[in-house]
């Protein structure tokens, strides 16, 4: 995630769109579909807050961390003025909204910049699951802020993380642990 935000030439437009793009991918988990459905009313300065547009026509808010809110900003200032609300515009004409498939792409297009092997816009969400695990989340918070609806769809995150699993885990009746 480091190497793909510093892919990012924030000196441009295309930078501090995609560095806005990435930091909502990694930091918050959203998918590509909901990054690119973001409005401009979307976004609660004052609160602090982020409404998602998810799947199932669900609308949630989430907490808009500094470093994303800072990287919004940053693109919004630069951003072309146009009629339309969304908040992630094609930075060639036709301005227009970027849709899932043009995210993906911006993550394609960084993986490449970086070095690293091209992989899609789900992977970062994958990443932000495991990282919130690493940190200490319960798989309850990880599931809200991924927006999950049954929790054995958050346990999928935490198989690759054994070490964690087993700090969960409780012995087996009987044994001496």
């Amino acid at each position: 995630v480091v190497k793909l935000l510093a892919s990012c030439d924030r000196r441009s437009l295309t930078g501090r769109r995609d560095y806005a793009i990435l930091l909502l991918l990694a930091r918050l988990g959203l998918r590509a579909g909901e990054v690119a459905a973001i409005r401009l009313e979307d976004l609660d300065w004052r609160g602090g807050e982020l409404l998602v547009r998810g799947k199932g026509n669900r609308h949630e808010r989430l907490p808009l961390p500094v470093d994303v809110g800072t990287a919004l900003v940053a693109y919004l200032r630069w951003r072309p003025r146009s009629d339309c609300r969304a908040v992630f515009l094609c930075v060639r004409a036709p301005l227009g909204p970027v849709s899932a498939g043009v995210v993906s792409q911006i993550v394609r297009a960084a993986c490449t910049r970086a070095g690293l092997e091209r992989v899609g816009a789900h992977r970062l969400r994958h990443t932000a699951a495991t990282g919130m695990l690493r940190a200490g989340s319960s798989l309850p918070e990880i599931a809200q802020v991924l927006r999950h609806q049954r929790l054995d769809t958050t346990a999928q995150y935490s198989r690759v993380d054994r070490q964690a699993l087993r700090a969960l885990a409780r012995p087996w009746p009987g044994s001496a642990r």
